[in-house]
């Protein structure tokens, strides 16, 4: 098990582009693995993007706890999208904050798999947002960018009330 220590917001890493996987090799096998560790046992995601540790390929999982378990992405394209869902976010590399984000409900991503096998799959509701959300750190963009009303929430572990923040 490795664990990956987290790009927090303000880093400038978390704001560029990544660069698609050429080959698949134990490097980014290694990465896959380490993402999941990372995910699971340190953080207790549902998604985490290479970006996120540091690494500028694009190459993110999900796994939102249903039938699928944890899927891999190497190299996605969201090739369709459909409907709209606005709901809460939240993300590994911006602690404590969450905010109100319009995605798609349904969409449909084409990617590579660990073994280099070419898949489609089509997601909707938490699925969809998930995977557009992870997606959305390989082009450098964050969920508080997408805030449907401008407004980021900070979130304490033992406070119920939100404080609005600017």
């Amino acid at each position: 098990m490795a664990l990956r220590n987290l790009v927090i917001e303000g880093d400038p890493l978390l704001r560029k582009k990544s660069r698609p996987v050429d080959e698949i090799t134990p490097r980014i096998i290694k990465l896959l693995d380490d993402l999941a560790d990372t995910m699971y046992y340190e953080n207790r995601g549902i998604g985490i993007a290479a970006p996120q540790v540091g690494v500028l390929r694009r190459v993110f999982i999900v796994d939102i706890g249903d039938d699928h378990g944890k899927i891999e992405f190497i190299n996605p394209e969201i090739i369709e999208m459909s409907g709209s869902q606005v709901g809460s976010e939240g993300c590994l590399s911006v602690p404590g904050k969450t905010c109100e984000v319009d995605r798609p409900d349904h969409i449909k991503v084409k990617a590579l798999d660990r073994d280099g096998n070419e898949f489609v799959l089509e997601a909707d509701d938490l699925l969809a947002r998930c995977i557009c959300h992870e997606n959305d750190h390989l082009d450098g963009i964050l969920f508080i960018d997408k805030s449907v009303d401008g407004k980021v929430y900070r979130v304490e572990e033992d406070d119920d009330d939100d404080e609005e923040e600017e």
